[in-house]
Formats: C-alpha cells, structure tokens, sequence
C-alpha cells in the first residue's frame, strides 16, 4: 500500500476526529450549563428567607437566600427617603466566624467594596463596624464609607450572626454588586477568609427597588468552573488512561491489528480535545479572577497541556515498524505518555481540593480509578501469559525443527 496514501487517511482521520470531539466538547459544555443553571433558578425558587423570623419583631418588605455561605439578605428600601433598612442573617455559624456584607458599585467583586462587619469580640458580645476594603489583602480596621451609616448593629445567638443597618443611599446605589463573606476571628482579629470554594463565589447583584437579588456573577463562576473540572476529569482524567490501557494489552493479539490503533487515537485525541476546552475554561476563569491562584493546578496544567499536544503530533511524526529511528519514538511516545497520565491523575486532586464538591464525587473518581487499575492489572497478568505461551510455542517449534532436520541428516548418513 503507498505510504503517502497511508499518511493522508490517517491525516484525515485524525482532523476529523479532532473537529468532532471539539464539536462535542463544547456543545456538552453548553447543555452542561444549562443544566446547572436550571438546577440553580430551580434551587432558588424556595426561599428560606420568607420563613426566618428576627428579635424584636423586626420586618422587611423583601428577602433573598444568598447562594452561598449560608447567608440570607432581608430589607426595606424607601426611595422617598433615601433609605435602606438591610438585615444580613448567617446561619449554622460559632462565635469565632466573623462576617461581612457589603455593597461595591464598581462590580461583584472583594476590591472597592463598602461593607458591614461583625464579629463576637472578647467579651462574647457581638460587635459590628464599618470598613472600607480599598486592597486585595485589606487590614479590616474601621474605617468611614461613602454613604451615611444611621443605624448598625450585631447580634450572635443560636448558632446565627446577624448584621442590622440602616444606610442612607443615593439613588444610583439601588441597584449595584453586593459581596458577602465570612472568616474566623480569634481574639477580636479577624484572620483571612478561605480562598476557595463558597468563599469565591460570595457575590452578585442586588436590586433594592425590584426586590431582585442572588449571586449571578458568582454562580455563573461556579457553573464555569463545574465545567472546568467535569470536562477535564472525563477527558484526560478517564479517556486518556483508557486510551492507554487499550495500547499496551490490546497490540497484544495480532487480530486486534490495526483496530487497537484507531481505537487509541480516537481516545486520546477526543481527550485532547475536549480537554483543551476545559483547559480554555480554566484560563478563563483565571483572568476573571484577578488576585486569585492556584499555582500547583495552574502549573501542572499548563505543562500537561504543552506534553499532550506534543503527544498528539507526535503521532503525525509517527515511523514504520521497521524504521531504524522507531525504538526511540516509542521510548519517548510511552515515557511521556505514562508521566502525562500521573500529573492527570495529581492535577485532578488538586482540583477537587479547589473546588471542594461534595465528597461522593471524589470517591466516585477514585472509584474510576480503582477499577481501571484493576482492569489494566487483569490484562497485564493475561498478556504476559499470552506472550509467555507464545514464546514456548515458538522455541518449541524451533526445537522440533531442529531434530527432525537431524534426524534427516542421520538417515542419509
């Protein structure tokens, strides 16, 4: 068969191959989305809000369950009078978490944030201040806001922190970035919030004249990080070991040639395209979260991404069987692609550190894990076997001949 035939169908093949998965990747982004949103204005639709109840018989004319955080945002708006009567309710918290709940005008973010602080200070009283957060790593001290601060209290009982304000605003300030968060305190110091999970995800928009409020910007943070982890984990996390295993023990037997080929690229190639898509995802999330770093994930991933698009041309580059350079492209081929497969497996860790889902989605990967190990040690102990046997039938055959060609010689002798 020409070889300059051979090349170009599996150009072709592999083009196609490429464009399909990246086709897939991003429409499956897509409805993943979808779903998560779905999930989200599904989730929303009960507010607990509406059944909380405050000491002194306070009430508010609108409510909101935050999404994150367990935190819930009552008020009243007089827009006559320019005022804002805010109730900002923590649940299921101890006397050594702080709390904060802030407005931003210049968007849903921590820097530039006017916010009403609380904590439960030495003397197991609940204290709340003013802070202006003007840096990304703020000192919290007292300091003045830019709208007038009537009312402020704090209070700590059953578990739950609240925060009472009453601010006078300008009317631009009706609909603005709201941001919450929470910390622990130790002796009246409010040490640095988690830099992860939840406590990224603590903000959003808020509508004092239309009642509207929630965490749009940071649930569609989180929507896109989901995405992140779940086309990454069943790209280079599953399909490329699959890929792997279906190499090593399926070349083994001569009737699976050259299917065990085709079926190898065709996973490592989907996994490299949906996994750039996740890869892409996870970049973008990084430049929309300026001051933020996860520089382990972030590393690891950028070096897996150079060695998988290295493997994948590699396979253009890909020499006969019979060629005299073809040992050191396999040494090199399956060197990089089993150190390719830990850092996968390492990279994916970190990010479950990261995102911190529920931990049933841990034990499922690992569950994953488990049983590929088990199916690759399986096959390992079989193709050995089979290879062993084959060799003894061989040597046998060898030795067979061996003897009968003497045997001829004696007779003739």
């Amino acid at each position: 068969m020409d070889k300059t035939w051979k090349l170009d169908s599996f150009n072709t093949f592999l083009s196609s191959l490429v464009r399909i998965a990246s086709a897939t990747a991003f429409s499956g982004s897509s409805d993943f989305q979808q779903c998560l949103l779905l999930s989200f204005l599904a989730s929303s639709s009960a507010q607990i809000c509406r059944s909380q109840r405050f000491p002194d018989n306070r009430q508010y004319d609108n409510c909101n369950d935050l999404p994150t955080l367990n935190c819930f945002l009552h008020w009243t708006y007089d827009q006559a009078a320019g005022t804002l009567d805010v109730a900002l309710r923590h649940t299921g918290t101890t006397d050594s978490t702080w709390l904060t709940w802030g407005l931003n005008p210049s968007g849903p973010r921590m820097q530039g944030t006017h916010a009403l602080a609380a904590f439960v200070n030495s003397s197991g009283v609940a204290q709340a201040y003013t802070t202006s957060i003007d840096t990304m790593s703020p000192t919290m001290q007292s300091s003045a806001l830019s709208f007038e601060v009537l009312i402020l209290s704090a209070r700590f009982e059953n578990q739950e922190m609240m925060i009472f304000d009453v601010l006078r605003i300008s009317e631009s300030w009706s609909s603005t970035s709201q941001v919450w968060q929470k910390g622990q305190a130790n002796n009246g110091r409010l040490g640095i919030h988690s830099l992860s999970g939840a406590n990224l995800q603590s903000a959003g928009s808020v509508n004092f004249l239309t009642g509207q409020s929630g965490g749009s910007s940071g649930s569609s943070r989180t929507r896109r990080r989901n995405v992140h982890g779940v086309l990454n984990t069943m790209s280079w996390g599953i399909l490329m070991p699959l890929g792997a295993i279906t190499a090593r023990y399926m070349k083994v037997f001569k009737s699976a040639d050259p299917t065990w080929f085709y079926l190898h690229v065709a996973c490592q190639t989907s996994a490299y395209a949906v996994g750039v898509a996740g890869w892409v995802t996870g970049i973008r999330l990084g430049s929309d979260s300026p001051g933020i770093t996860h520089n382990p994930h972030r590393n690891i991933g950028i070096a897996l991404f150079c060695l998988d698009t290295l493997q994948v041309f590699a396979l253009l580059l890909r020499p006969n069987n019979d060629h005299k350079y073809r040992m050191y492209w396999n040494i090199y081929h399956h060197s990089v692609g089993y150190t390719v497969i830990i850092c996968i497996i390492i990279n994916i860790f970190e990010g479950f550190d990261i995102l911190k889902p529920d931990d049933h989605w841990e034990r499922i990967y690992i569950g994953i894990l488990i049983f590929l190990g088990i199916v690759a040690t399986s096959l390992e102990v079989f193709t050995w076997y089979v290879v062993l046997k084959r060799k003894k039938k061989g040597s046998d055959k060898h030795s067979h001949n061996i003897n009968g060609a003497n045997g001829v010689r004696g007779q003739e002798v």
